[in-house]
């Protein structure tokens, strides 16, 4: 099987002055998560490198860069599946961890539950020797400054919403086994304890070795009224292609619930997709030794590896 990765940096509305380093951000988690499926690595490790390296990236809202709460703290959710197993760990509303994703591995790997949350993730954490970094450390200018705007009386917070850049990555390895994992910061200035589509198995993603895997984006409460990416899966099942079951869950949550976001998929022959019904949303994929990515519909550039890789090196 020839291994394929996808990543996305999120579905919204992407400022004029981040668009640069969103791509960037994309294509460096997708050519990092490849490394590892060309050396015979698993998708699991793909997918967790991939999401790991846009999670410290502030460019997104995940790990550092991480949107606030109303109370001006990170409060931040992952998921990872393995598609072999349907094993998964999820993390909700933790703080003061800079790779929620790597936590969320933890929990599938080391205990007998699929997601824990806020203060007992945390002693998890403490338990499993994950270092703490405080708090301000994952915070940007640019959130905060975000957070204050949106305290403003006349504020519209839904409209800073719309810049939202949750991360996720998905991929299929040489042994044929599929596997997601999903990042985010959530929504700006959100009630204490809110809890997105991310850490919730079938809603942030889903990967299982008979269909394929999906990572999604976008308006966390109408990926859950739909559980977007079981549904997505659900379609490959009855036979449509990546892009057609995406675009068909999409529409979908659109119609139904009015909700936008975006997608990537892969299925178990190694078929891909970048989806999404919002403005933008930043993708990258790698497969045959070739990079593709994009952030605007229809928009698409391809490099080799090997170029990308040497662009990589002198500074994309």
């Amino acid at each position: 099987m020839k291994p394929v990765i996808v990543v996305h940096g999120g579905a919204g509305r992407i400022f004029k002055e981040r668009e640069e380093g969103s791509r960037a951000g994309v294509v460096r988690a997708a050519l990092q998560g490849y490394g590892i499926l060309k050396q015979g690595g698993s998708a699991l490790d793909a997918v967790e490198e991939a999401v790991r390296s846009m999670e410290d990236d502030p460019h997104f809202n995940a790990g550092h860069g991480s949107v606030l709460n109303e109370k001006g703290e990170v409060e931040m959710d992952a998921i990872i599946m393995d598609g072999k197993n349907l094993d998964s760990g999820a993390v909700s509303a933790v703080k003061c961890i800079a790779n929620p994703i790597k936590l969320a591995r933890l929990v599938m790997e080391k205990t007998k539950h699929m997601l824990l949350t806020d203060r007992g993730a945390h002693l998890f954490a403490q338990g499993m020797g994950i270092p703490e970094t405080p708090g301000e450390k994952l915070i940007t200018e640019r959130s905060r400054d975000r957070w204050k705007k949106n305290l403003e009386p006349d504020s519209n917070p839904e409209e800073f919403q719309k810049d939202l850049g949750t991360v996720g990555a998905v991929a299929i390895d040489s042994e044929g086994n599929v596997a997601c994992a999903t990042s985010t910061g959530g929504l700006s200035n959100k009630l204490i304890g809110r809890v997105g589509d991310t850490a919730c198995i079938g809603s942030g993603g889903y990967a299982d070795n008979r269909s394929g895997a999906t990572s999604t984006t976008g308006h966390g409460e109408s990926i859950m009224k739909v559980v977007l990416a079981r549904l997505i899966l659900y379609h490959m099942e009855q036979g449509m292609s990546p892009e057609m079951a995406a675009d068909t869950a999409l529409d979908y949550m659109k119609t139904r619930v009015g909700g936008l976001g975006g997608v990537i998929v892969v299925n178990n022959s190694g078929e891909w997709a970048a989806r999404f019904s919002t403005k933008q949303m930043s993708w990258a994929t790698v497969k045959d030794d070739q990079l593709h990515y994009g952030i605007y519909t229809g928009e698409r550039h391809t490099k080799s590896v090997d170029e990308a890789l040497a662009s990589e090196s002198e500074g994309f």
